[in-house]
């Protein structure tokens, strides 16, 4: 990514979902980014480890809770201050990114900024990597579009959001990026049997 992309890491949820698990790990209620679930690394450090080839970490922001305050303090004390944006409390994906898209528009203005939730795990980073290339290409070629990265569901699992593609966008050779025609949160088993049919994507959240 060239010297105009931003990163956000979004490390602001509670992780309600997954208490059950992490509680077995960790022993309280401690969100899911904070939690060694693989090895002795949290998920917001092996996403930082994911993240440092691609963005510099000057070009990096963390964005929080105050009240997680304790979890994650000592994993960013690396992380100069500018670079954490931390909401008084949890209101959600949407404050995060907005606060974050105007601290980086006052330094910035051209910017590609792309977020990146911090609970996530990928088996082949280098794939994901390449998507994430091939993404930021495309919003310096076309700077009206917004990119949402959809993952190539193994089943049809029910307890996520689905993304149905529409058409091709680009040359006839570009086969991966698509207009989307819908999406589906936590479809029923039922639907989510058709969407996985049908060639539907998983949503990772990542823009």
């Amino acid at each position: 990514m060239n010297s105009t992309s931003w990163a956000v890491l979004l490390a602001g949820g509670d992780g309600t979902r997954l208490l059950p698990l992490t509680r077995r790990i960790c022993g309280g209620d401690r969100p899911k980014q904070f939690c060694p679930m693989f090895g002795n690394k949290t998920l917001l450090a092996l996403t930082r480890e994911r993240m440092a080839p691609i963005v510099s970490s000057d070009k990096t922001l963390f964005a929080v809770v105050e009240s997680h305050r304790r979890y994650y303090e000592a994993e960013l004390a690396d992380v100069d201050r500018s670079k954490i944006v931390i909401q008084p409390a949890n209101r959600g994906t949407s404050p995060a990114i907005v606060y974050s898209l105007l601290r980086i528009a006052r330094t910035d203005p051209d910017a590609i900024v792309a977020f990146f939730p911090t609970d996530h795990y990928y088996a082949d980073e280098a794939v994901f990597a390449q998507g994430v290339e091939v993404a930021c290409e495309r919003v310096r070629q076309h700077p009206e579009f917004l990119v949402l990265m959809g993952a190539t569901p193994e089943v049809a699992d029910a307890d996520y959001g689905w993304i149905e593609p529409g058409l091709c966008v680009g040359h006839a050779s570009t086969t991966s990026l698509f207009r989307v025609n819908r999406f589906w949160e936590k479809p029923s088993p039922s639907v989510a049997n058709e969407l996985h049919k049908n060639g539907c994507l998983l949503n990772t959240f990542v823009m």
